[in-house]
């Protein structure tokens, strides 16, 4: 049998199981927060003053904290580009709708929110071009993304493992920089939004586990591929008005790392958390191969830690048509 059809008879195997796992891992419509809870009431008297008073919060937080923030919003806002993708893995069906198209379309939604209500602050703090913004969010979703995965669902799995807790880092820690700088309410709200990532989190987490115990050998060998390859971050092709797809992802990347938001070690951190998630050292039955494939995972920390502790980050902050530096101290 190919690795193919393999992959799609464990889908379909774990299939019946999903219906349970929406239920551990998302939250009911009818329950979940919503972007209003955190934003101005539009129909309130008090809306031009709870207006005022985000944009004076706002002046207390430094270019390369906006500069950070407004990068997350566009990666959350480029949704409609990541939720195309999974659609298309195979096993996936979007056409017959099964249990995992039903995840797919109710884990969009739930991070549809995050863009929604980040969108609506940065439009409403007066501290951003948001017309700027807006261009570089049309040319990622137009750009599209590959994330090295194809259609394989185990690689698609080890990645939203990977990137969910990666996106929770980087929301808790914007957090952390507005709580610091006195804005309760914006910190709040990044908070709400990382629990909402380490949530889902879990549940990929728990479908590569679930896949473990039927096909531990190309689970493995999945993982394996994923980290030689390097995990790429989904707004990787990210870029501004006028200019080609070059060195804007690597700024933003520079800022987030000199603010301490995300970091080279943050990367390092995850890949060691999900090895001990999924005890990859404790795994049975492995072929040949994948016992060289569990090899490479569990010596690859600690040198992959030993190559971030030499690298070096510009102190100069890039100069972003998103935000106006004579605006923001």
């Amino acid at each position: 049998m190919s690795l193919k059809n393999v992959r799609l008879e464990v889908m379909d195997f774990l299939e019946k199981d999903v219906e349970s796992l929406i239920q551990k891992y998302l939250i009911p419509i009818e329950t979940i927060w919503q972007p209003t809870d955190f934003l101005p009431n539009s129909e309130s008297d008090s809306f031009f003053d709870e207006v005022r008073e985000i944009r004076e919060l706002s002046k207390e937080l430094p270019y390369d904290f906006w500069v950070v923030l407004v990068g997350d919003m566009i990666t959350e806002e480029a949704l409609p580009t990541y939720e195309s993708w999974l659609m298309d893995v195979e096993g996936v069906g979007q056409v017959e709708r099964n249990g995992w198209s039903k995840w797919m379309r109710h884990w969009t939604g739930e991070e549809n929110r995050h863009g929604d209500v980040l969108n609506k602050y940065l439009y409403l703090s007066g501290r951003v071009n948001m017309k700027e913004i807006e261009k570089t969010t049309q040319y990622l979703i137009a750009d599209g993304f590959d994330i090295g995965t194809d259609r394989d669902p185990y690689k698609n799995f080890v990645y939203t493992s990977f990137q969910e807790l990666a996106t929770y880092v980087s929301h808790n820690r914007v957090a952390k920089i507005a709580k610091k700088n006195g804005n309760k309410q914006l910190a709040k709200m990044c908070q709400i939004i990382s629990g909402d990532e380490m949530r889902h989190h879990h549940a990929y987490s728990e479908f590569v586990e679930r896949i473990f115990k039927v096909d531990p050998s190309q689970m493995m060998m999945a993982f394996h591929d994923m980290m030689k390859l390097k995990i790429t971050m989904p707004a990787h092709f990210l870029r501004e008005s006028g200019n080609q797809i070059s060195t804007a992802f690597e700024e933003f990347s520079n800022t987030a790392q000199r603010i301490g938001v995300y970091t080279s070690t943050d990367y390092v951190d995850i890949l060691d958390k999900l090895i001990k998630r999924w005890e990859i050292d404790k795994i049975t039955g492995l072929t040949d191969e994948a016992e060289k494939a569990r090899d490479y995972l569990m010596k690859l920390p600690a040198r992959m830690y030993r190559l971030s502790e030499r690298m070096k980050i510009p102190q100069n902050s890039f100069q972003f048509k998103w935000v106006e530096p004579a605006v923001i101290r």
